[in-house]
């Protein structure tokens, strides 16, 4: 079979960036559906609907599903649940704007666990990385009316769990149909939220139309969409540069925050954002270079003949 036609840069780079854009309006239409709907029944609605959508898009795919595909999306889904109930959770106590910021750090935590676990080196560029981190933090816990509050601790262990399901991602999933794999994690995080509903159970008034938009838009672009986009183009580039295109999700919570919500941020919460998000960029941007290099070299180095 011939391999599919590689599209183009530019193509590329638009859709990832697009997937930054649904991504960061998550932020903003989570914190808005969480006025009226509490957090766990957010997440179950929110997955239901995006498993019943793959499911009914991809139905031609399930006579292929087997036993390996099913315990490999469970694992990576049960990682992806816990990112998502810790993310609503975090949205709920702060303000998009630090939760944006703070989520962001999953770019730190991830040497920081292939380090504990596999003995991996983290590098002089993360150390350095962690080293702004811990500063803007500090600036975070002391700024603002309400210091590092709860909601910022969720989105902080968010995004430990965001480096969990990437890691996990990596090492558990094999050649399989990404498709089918999306559709047992969505599957899988609606389960656990529902297991979450019935151990938590809270209220929940008839949601107006606008908390149900919000759910139907988390469902659709950032899961749904941005799924089929980053396994459509992600693969063409390298992981340092996917990663710093991620990392203009804080900046469009950033924006959504301050025009659409009124969120503020003093003197010190700028500066605590400002760290954390060079934090995350600075390791990032020294592999882009890194990786720069190395391609360079490879190819302005002379071929010399095969030796007898």
């Amino acid at each position: 079979m011939a391999e599919p036609v590689r599209p183009s840069q530019g193509r590329i780079y638009f859709f990832l960036i697009l997937t930054t854009v649904f991504w960061g309006g998550s932020f903003l239409f989570t914190k808005i559906g969480l006025r009226e709907v509490a957090p766990p029944m957010f997440v179950f609605v929110r997955f239901t609907l995006a498993a019943v959508i793959m499911a009914a898009v991809f139905a031609g795919r399930l006579r292929t599903m087997d036993r390996g595909i099913l315990q490999r999306g469970v694992i990576v889904g049960f990682a992806l649940g816990l990112t998502n109930l810790s993310f609503v959770f975090g949205i709920q106590g702060t303000s998009i704007s630090r939760a944006g910021v703070l989520n962001n750090l999953f770019v730190l935590f991830i040497p920081l666990i292939t380090k504990l676990i596999w003995k991996d080196r983290i590098g002089r560029t993360n150390l350095a990385g962690i080293a702004l981190a811990v500063p803007g933090i500090w600036l975070l816990a002391t700024g603002g009316g309400a210091g590092f509050n709860r909601g910022d601790l969720l989105s902080t262990i968010c995004a430990l769990f965001i480096a969990c399901h990437i890691i996990t991602v990596s090492k558990v999933l094999r050649n399989d149909d990404v498709y089918l794999i999306s559709m047992v994690q969505f599957a899988t995080v609606a389960v656990m939220s529902g297991l979450a509903v019935l151990a938590l159970p809270v209220p929940t008034p008839l949601p107006s139309s606008g908390a149900l938009m919000a759910v139907v838009y988390c469902a659709v672009f950032p899961t749904v969409f941005c799924f089929t986009l980053q396994n459509s183009f992600q693969r063409y580039v390298t992981p340092t540069r996917a990663g710093l295109i991620y990392t203009l999700d804080p900046v469009w919570s950033l924006l959504a925050g301050f025009f659409v919500l009124g969120e503020h941020l003093d003197q010190r919460e700028w500066l605590g954002c400002g760290l954390i998000f060079l934090a995350v960029i600075f390791p990032l941007t020294m592999r882009y270079f890194a990786e720069r290099r190395l391609v360079a070299h490879y190819v302005d180095a002379p071929l010399t003949p095969d030796a007898p």
